[in-house]
C-alpha cells in the first residue's frame, strides 16, 4: 500500500523557514521522481520542485533561489528547505511520487506565512 505522509507545515512569520517532509512507503522510493506542489485557496495546484530519481533539481521561478529540495533513498523521505518565506507562499503543500504513468499523492501539509 503506497503513501506519502507529509509534515513540517505551520505557522511562520514572513521571513522565515519551514522544513517540509514527506515520508514514502510502498513502492520503490529510490527509482521515482519526487515533487512538490502547493495550492493555495482559489488556484490551481502547481509545481514547486522536483527531484529526479538521479539527484537533478528544478524549480518553479517563484521559489528559485529559496527553496531547496533534497531526498534521502536510505530514509525513503523527501525535503523542502523554505526560505524566506512570504505571504504568497501560504497553500497546501503535496508531496507527488511519480514514474512515467505512475503518480501518488500524499494528503498535504498546510503552510501559512502571516505576521
Amino acid at each position: 500500500q503506497v503513501q506519502l505522509v507529509e509534515s513540517g507545515g505551520g505557522l511562520v512569520q514572513p521571513g522565515g523557514s519551514l522544513r517540509l517532509s514527506c515520508a514514502a512507503s510502498g513502492f520503490i522510493f529510490s527509482i521515482y521522481a519526487m515533487g512538490w506542489y502547493r495550492q493555495a485557496p482559489g488556484k490551481q495546484r502547481e509545481l514547486v520542485a522536483v527531484i529526479t530519481s538521479g539527484g537533478s533539481t528544478n524549480y518553479s521561478d517563484s521559489v528559485k533561489g529559496r527553496f531547496t529540495i533534497s531526498r534521502d533513498n536510505a530514509k525513503n523521505t523527501v525535503y523542502l528547505q523554505m526560505n524566506s518565506l512570504k505571504p504568497e507562499d501560504t497553500a497546501v503543500y503535496y508531496c507527488n511520487a511519480k514514474l512515467r504513468a505512475r503518480s501518488y499523492w500524499g494528503q498535504g501539509t498546510q503552510v501559512t506565512v502571516s505576521s
